[in-house]
């Protein structure tokens, strides 16, 4: 098969390009990018010069070079890792997250539907169904963003239900729960908690820290995706979630504790704006449609991922300083 990933310099991305190219020989991946502040080729480091990989700067929401791009490389299918995903971002700078998450969504699905490719894999996230006191969200459960970040997802999302109604547009949707692992943009809680340690800094903790995140580790989701890929039906929305929940404050707790450091570390702020207090979804049909459930733990993975960051500080040091912007900005014109 012939894929394009777009987004495929990011954090999910990456590890799904590498997890494709390491379980299918014959496989070709493109990884679509922008190479925005959270786009970083060094993610890719492992297979750059494999043969079977190529890469193309590019925004999903310029239709012409998508365009060529899918002639080019023949794709027949796309998974779609492309969007502004920082909650906080987007209270600041919604205008790039509807770009990116709508119009960019957009564009996919008429590449899609016009060059007849096999499959559309929507990557989204949980957080279009808003937050939830008791139980959890199933894939029927109404959208009720509370950021704009979450409406812009949910805005694509909708779009991906109206071609596969309308057109019969071969898309598959996934909402999944909160990501972590190796590699991640250090603005997401676990990397920048990490990271601030390691400087001997802080970590800033919003409001009373009892928000509720559900967590899968990287490799759980590229076996999801995976298996949405090959085998789920066109016009079909799964969950991937885990059943791992666990408050802020104490997944900061178990962070301090695995690094040494005490609660005196943690540094009380002001409360995100719309900060939705818990998220949980159902992931059962993912299990009995495609035999998918996750393998990792939540606290070896977490145990793993500080180390990655002890053993990778030169790769977070560049990401936080910025100073690989001004490479790609160079390299890339």
């Amino acid at each position: 098969m012939k894929l394009l990933v777009c987004g495929g310099a990011g954090f999910m991305g990456s590890h799904f390009i590498k997890y494709i190219l390491a379980k299918y020989p014959d496989y070709q991946v493109v990884n679509f990018d922008k190479l925005t502040y959270a786009g970083y080729l060094e993610n890719l480091h492992e297979v750059e010069n494999d043969p079977r990989y190529k890469f193309v700067q590019g925004d999903i929401c310029d239709r012409e070079i998508l365009e060529k791009t899918v002639q080019e490389f023949g794709i027949e299918a796309i998974v779609n890792y492309a969007a502004e995903t920082h909650v906080d971002r987007s209270i600041m700078d919604p205008d790039a997250f509807l770009r990116t998450d709508v119009l960019g969504t957009f564009n996919l699905l008429e590449v899609t539907k016009k060059f007849n490719l096999k499959k559309m894999v929507q990557v989204s996230t949980d957080e279009v169904y808003g937050s939830i006191e008791k139980g959890s969200f199933t894939e029927e459960s109404p959208f009720a963003p509370n950021s704009p970040y979450a409406a812009a997802k949910a805005g694509g999302d909708h779009l991906c239900r109206a071609y596969f109604v309308t057109y019969q547009t071969p898309v598959v949707v996934s909402h999944s729960c909160n990501f972590y692992g190796a590699n991640q943009y250090p603005e997401k809680i676990i990397p920048l908690f990490i990271t601030n340690l390691l400087e001997g800094k802080k970590v800033p903790l919003y409001g009373d820290g009892k928000n509720v995140r559900e967590w899968i580790h990287t490799s759980d989701h590229c076996r999801a995706i995976d298996l949405l890929l090959h085998k789920a039906e066109p016009g079909e929305v799964y969950n991937i979630g885990t059943g791992q929940e666990i408050e802020n404050v104490e997944l900061t707790k178990l962070i301090l504790a695995e690094m040494g450091q005490g609660e005196e570390m943690i540094e009380p702020v002001k409360d995100r704006p719309g900060h939705d207090r818990r998220y949980s979804i159902n992931w059962s049909k993912i299990k009995e449609d495609l035999g998918w459930e996750p393998e990792k733990d939540f606290g070896e993975g977490l145990e793993e991922t500080i180390e990655w960051y002890r053993a990778n500080e030169s790769w977070w040091r560049k990401l936080k300083s910025g100073e690989y912007l001004e490479y790609y900005k160079k390299q890339y014109k």
